[in-house]
This record gives C-alpha cells, structure tokens and sequence, in this order.
C-alpha cells in the first residue's frame, strides 16, 4: 500500500504506508496496531491458459497444505523450546520454508488476503479454501456474481469479507458476463461492506470517483458510496486507523473538491497527502468550478428509482430481458419536458442540433409538452396539451428531457459479445503485415467489411440502446488495452443498436460507411518483431493511396475512392508527430490526384498539439475515449485537463474550429456515452454548452462519417426522465423513432 505523494528518498519504499516490520528498519510498537502484509490470489481467471478450475482450487489446496505443513512444525519447535526441551531440538533448525513462507503468515492471520473470483463457481472455492485451512478473506477482488450469493459469502472463514466491484465493467471476460451495475446496492442491502474499483489500467485510477458516482446513480446510498472509495478500502487493508476518515490523528490526506463528490465532473480543488499540497497550488492558476455556484451542487444528485430493474436483475441472474415493455406505433404525448433539443429538418440545416425549449440548458422553471404521432414529433410547447389527450399513451417526463438518440464510434459494438472470448465475435482478421492472405480470398490486403459480420441483440448493444446510444459505427480497428489495432481496419458499418436482426428495414444505417486503418509505433504488450515500422506503415499507405494496387481487388477500390474523398478514411492514431506527416501525405495525395480526401483522426489523443493545422487542412477528429490517458509511448503527451491544466484537448480542438466527435472503445462503458458528455461540458467550464454537447455524439460524428443524409431528420430522439440526460438525474424511458414510426417505451 503506497501514497502517490513523492518524497525526497525517491524510492518506492519510502512511499509505503506501513511497510512490515523489519523491513525498512522499524520495530513492533506495541501500542499501534500491527502491520499487514497484503496478498492476492486468483481463481477461476483465465484458466483457459492455465488449466481449468479444478486445477486451479487443487495447486491452492496443495499449497495451503505444505504451508500449513511448516506452520505445524514452527508450532511443535517453538512448543519444545517454551518446555525447555533443548537436547531434542538441539540439533534442528527452525522450520522454514521460503515457498511457503508467505502462506504460513496468512495462516497466521497477518496478511490481508485478496481472492480474485469473478464468478459463482470461483467464490464457493475460494469459501471452501478458506473453512478448510481456517484463514480469513479480506476482499473478493472483481467479485461480479458475489451479488447472486450473498449466503455463500457470509459463511466464508472468520466473517464477511468486503467486496470491491466495477460499476458497470461487465461482458468484456466470461467471467463477467452476468455482472450487474446493481450489485453494490443489493450487496450493500445484505450488509456486506462495498468497496468500489479500477483495477488499474483497466480503468483509470484517475477516475475512480466515477465508479462510486455510478454506484450511487443506480442504487446505492450515498454515505456508502462515499465510503466505498474511502473508509470502506481503508478497513479492508487494516489501515483504518490512518486513512480513508476524517479525524484527529489521523493521516492528513485531504481533498477539498469544487462540488459534492458524487456529482458528475466533481473535480479537486486541492489535495494533500499527509498534510502537504500536491495538486490545487495558487500559482497554477487552474479555473475549477465555474457554474457550480448554485446550491444543488453541494448535495448528491437527486437520482432515478432503479427498484424494478434491479429486482429484475436478481430474477433473471443478472441477464434480465432487454426488449422494450412496449411499442407504441400511435399517438404519445409527453407531459412536463424541461429541456427538446431535435435535429433541425431541412437540407440547408442537416446535421444541426436545435433547442426548442431550456436553450442551452439555461434555468427556466417552467415546463412543456411534445406530441409524437408515428415516431415523428408533431407538436412541441403548452398548446400540445390538448392535442395529446387522445393519445394511445401518455409519458409523464417530471421536469425530463427529449435529446437526440447518441452514436457510439470505436468499440466492438455489434461484431462481439464478449471482448475476451474470439468464439463470440468475427474471429481472426488476416494481416498483410504479418502473413499472406490466401489467393482465395482475391485480395493482399485481406479487406473485410463489418456490415458481412454485424451480430444483433448482443447484451452490450441493447444496453447500449436502452441507455439512449441508438446507433453504432463500428470497424474492425479496435484498440484494447495496450494494444494497437491492424494496419488495415477494414469497412465499417453504421447500425441501429436496438435492431434485432440485419433483416429488419431500419437495422443497417449505411453497410459501408467509411475505411479504417491504424497507424502507430509498436504498444507495449505486441509482440514488436512483427510490427512493421512506422515508416513502413506511412510507405504503404502513401503507396495505397496513390494507385498502387489493382482497382479490382478490394483493397485497390476502397484506397482509391479514400484518395478521391468518396468515403471517409478514418485513420486510428495517437501520435502529434504521426499527425503532421499523415497532413503532409494528404496533401501530397490531393496534390498528385487532383483529388479532395476526408480524413478523420480517430483515438487523437495528441491532435490539440496541432488544432490549428488539423483544422487548416478540414481533417475531423474523433476523440476516443473521451478522457485521454497515456495508454503507451504515442499517447505519452495526453493533455491532463482539470485540475492540473485549464484546457482539455476537446476544447482546444473546438475553439480552433475542429469538428470533433467523442467516442469509446470500450465496449461495455458505451452505455456510459452520456455521461462522458455531460463530463466534457462540465470540464470545459461550461464553454460547451448542451447543444454543442449533444452535437458531439450526433450530428458530429455524421458529418464526419459522411452520414448526413442517411440519418438526418429520421434520427431517433430518446426521452429521460426526472431530469438531463447529461448528468445523474434523467433516466432513459422511451426512444422515438421516425424511421420505425414508432415509439418504444423501455
């Protein structure tokens, strides 16, 4: 256990809390609490590369067995030694056993064990290990079905241990296909102590304020999920008695933030660890807060009712059915609408998002009404009143929201269920790079369209939907952790979330929407020898884009209508450096063809250290994800963004006039797409402001993807309840739908 604070020994040791005795040269102080030593353990992960789980329990089991082996021996030596029986043990040595050594002092209770166990199956082993060998479990470690057996946990060896849970990072493993974002509420109801986590890099450590936000948003109470990030972690490492609370003699490890902590964006003003500042200097002369003045931001979020789904979640084991309760084809009337940004119709306007009512969210108490008749809004304000007493269905929205459906750009949304399990998904992709493409397929490149491997109804997708993300552009260019994506990312395709097969009429957008490669130096965890240079990379495409293969395949066809500007050519990239010599290539390509290319800067993390050239030459860039973070060497200049700088890359790009829009590519967090704007606008001070928030992951990302006029004024709406959509009090109950005329209550 560290503090992040540096010190002037410059060593990883001198940032220990509480390193064990001995080891730094301290000594046991009888009148503090002893010291912990820390230890975690997995079962049932990845047991695919190790073995299976009964191979997993058995080399715990055989383990535990020889350790306690020496710890029974150490008992009988040191038992002899308190007798005074010197001459048998005159000849002995005191049993010890390095392999072991570890497992004896859990046995002895002085280490704080962490069983990493995601489903069932693995819980109730590591239960049993614990009764067999008699030691206890601190904390479950991405516990995802703990909340389907709390029994189970409650009889684990010396009491119930604390559980630590993402908020909604399920799907992207097997073993986390049935996890819930209601599990900290229903094992908070049980009694169980919540701690929330990261599991950093998986998500970053930066942002695991959000993981306790999203807790509370979904059900669980806010003095605990305050704790879960605090006091609750603290206890689990037996380090309450020095951090993680408020009070005397404790550590001074304080953050004073410009809001209360569970709201959207909440944001430090100043930090310190034990006592001394280390973010929040005057001199920085960082702006945090601006629009926070009003007194609602100093309490928790008022947040949805989420009773019936969590119920729901616990009948059906975390895989409740995710079809709308109904499908209204007739009249709906909306009541009581605070805030109606629509697509403006019309071709002079496409691709524009208009307030009608709270322009840009500005303070209006008074509230409105909107009519749907077939999926299409036919009234908006105090006259649809009358007019929407005969609808078939009446919606009472208290105070909500009507904002156009979001995109989701950048996951695996529709070719995979689950991220880690190939059998899920397409399969293997062909790398020119790395292999030959077999002559059958007709093509070097071995250029694939995802309109021929589109998967519908897949859970993520229709969490997805029902979360108010109605439409996806997916590629085969996907960037999981640490990892860079192939060359060539192949044809994406631009589908309806909440279709239920390719069949139906409204299903696919677009089947072909723009060409996908990925451009970067090698990621840490590649294997480097077979990545080819970046300027072999630049040399390719420098030589695909110049009619340097056969019209007629493929690949030859779709590189030259990317030269000639008929399709967007989306280039996932990180580097600034990379950037600038992907400018100079686009120029000399439209140089030496006579040609216009639309170019589209995906990932981006370093594009604001060059908005003013990305937006000379009309490139758009699609910022994904979100909030940038140094991933690997090309990432390494992500811009921090509050508290630490002013600025965030997204604004620098749009006040330099960049059409930029947001992403995420990662799966199971693309149901997170709203709150990821409302965050962006709450970072930029408010410069932002709703409709260019919305606009975003819309209209934006249509401009970009060449998809004006396939969605315009048919894009769905999606309507939320009791508050925005951008922050933690709307919750998503209907989507209106023009193409399908009809509306869908959820």
């Amino acid at each position: 256990m560290v503090k992040l604070r540096k010190t002037s020994e410059r060593t990883s040791m001198s940032m220990l809390i509480e390193p064990p005795y001995a080891l730094n040269g301290s000594k046991p102080d009888p009148d503090l609490p002893g010291r912990w030593r820390y230890l975690m353990q997995a079962c049932g992960e990845s047991v695919k590369r190790y073995g299976n789980r009964m191979d997993t329990v058995w080399a715990l089991r055989s383990a535990y067995a020889e350790a306690r082996k020496v710890r029974d021996a150490q008992d009988a030596f040191c038992m002899r030694a308190e007798a005074g029986l010197w001459n048998e043990i005159a000849d002995e040595s005191y049993p010890e056993d390095l392999r072991w050594e570890a497992l004896v002092d859990v046995l002895r209770g002085r280490v704080k064990v962490t069983m990493q166990c995601s489903e069932a199956v693995d819980l109730d082993g590591a239960v049993r290990l614990s009764q067999e060998f008699k030691f206890r479990i601190a904390s479950f470690h991405n516990a995802h079905e703990a909340y389907l057996v709390p029994g189970l946990l409650e009889t684990t060896y010396g009491g119930v241990p604390t559980i630590a849970l993402f908020s909604d990072e399920s799907r992207y493993k097997r073993e986390a296909y049935r996890g819930s974002k209601f599990a900290p509420r229903v094992l908070a109801d049980y009694g169980f102590p919540v701690a929330m986590q990261s599991n950093h890099p998986t998500l970053n450590s930066r942002h695991l304020l959000f993981e306790a936000q999203q807790a509370h948003y979904y059900g669980l109470p806010p003095p605990l999920a305050l704790a879960s990030v605090t006091s609750v972690p603290a206890a689990a490492a037996g380090l309450s008695h020095r951090i993680g609370i408020l009070r005397e003699g404790a550590d001074a490890d304080v953050v004073l933030w410009d809001s209360h902590p569970l709201q959207l964006g909440a944001t430090p003003r100043k930090v310190w660890i034990d006592g001394i500042l280390q973010v929040g200097n005057d001199s920085d002369h960082v702006r945090i807060g601006l629009g926070k003045t009003s007194p609602e931001w100093l309490d928790p979020p008022q947040v949805p009712d989420f009773d019936a789904e969590r119920e729901a979640a616990l009948k059906f084991e975390g895989l409740a059915p995710l079809a709308p309760q109904k499908t209204v084809a007739g009249r709906v009337a909306f009541r009581n609408v605070k805030e109606v940004f629509l697509r403006q119709s019309g071709d002079d306007s496409a691709g524009v998002v208009v307030s009608h009512f709270g322009l840009d969210g500005t303070a209006n108490a008074g509230v409105t009404h909107v009519t749907v008749d077939r999926g299409r809004v036919t009234c908006v304000g105090p006259v649809c009143e009358g007019e929407g007493r005969n609808a078939e269905v009446v919606v009472d929205l208290r105070g909500g929201t009507i904002a156009p459906g979001m995109m989701a750009f950048g996951s695996a949304l529709g070719i995979e269920e689950i991220e880690s399990e190939p059998s899920t998904g397409d399969g293997i992709l062909y790398d020119p790079f790395k292999e030959v493409v077999p002559s059958m397929v007709g093509d070097f490149g071995g250029l694939t369209r995802v309109d021929d491997a589109l998967l519908f109804g897949t859970r993520n997708a229709l969490v997805a939907h029902r979360a108010g993300v109605t439409y996806a552009t997916t590629s085969f260019v996907q960037s999981p952790l640490f990892l860079r994506g192939k060359f060539v990312g192949g044809l994406s395709a631009t589908f309806r979330t909440g279709a239920p097969n390719a069949l139906e009429r409204t299903a696919i957008i677009k089947s072909v929407t723009a060409l996908h490669i990925s451009i970067g130096r090698p990621a840490p965890t590649s294997d480097s020898p077979q990545v080819p240079s970046l300027s072999t990379q630049i040399a390719t495409l420098r030589r695909l884009l110049l009619e340097g293969e056969d019209t007629r395949t493929q690949t030859g066809e779709w590189f030259k209508k990317a030269a000639e500007g008929t399709i967007p050519l989306v280039i996932d990239v990180s580097s600034a450096d990379i950037m600038a010599t992907l400018i100079r290539l686009k120029s000399e390509v439209e140089e030496k063809r006579g040609t216009y290319m639309r170019m589209v800067f995906s990932r981006a993390t370093e594009a604001y250290l060059l908005a003013k050239e990305i937006a000379h030459v009309d490139i758009g860039v699609i910022l994904s994800p979100p909030r940038q973070y140094p991933w690997s060497w090309d990432d390494r200049r992500a811009l921090a963004g509050p508290p630490l700088t002013n600025e965030t890359a997204l604004a620098i790009l749009l006040k330099h006039g960049v059409t930029v829009g947001l992403g995420n590519w990662h799966t199971p967090h693309v149901q997170d797409t709203r709150f990821d704007v409302g965050w962006a606008v709450l970072e930029s001070n408010n410069w932002i402001n709703k409709r260019q928030a919305y606009e975003l992951v819309s209209t934006n990302l249509e401009k970009l993807l060449d998809l004006e006029g396939w969605v315009g004024d048919m894009g769905d709406l999606v309507a939320y309840e009791g508050g925005s959509a951008l922050d933690f009090t709307g919750k998503p109950v209907a989507i209106v739908s023009p193409a399908k005329a009809a509306v869908e209550l959820l």
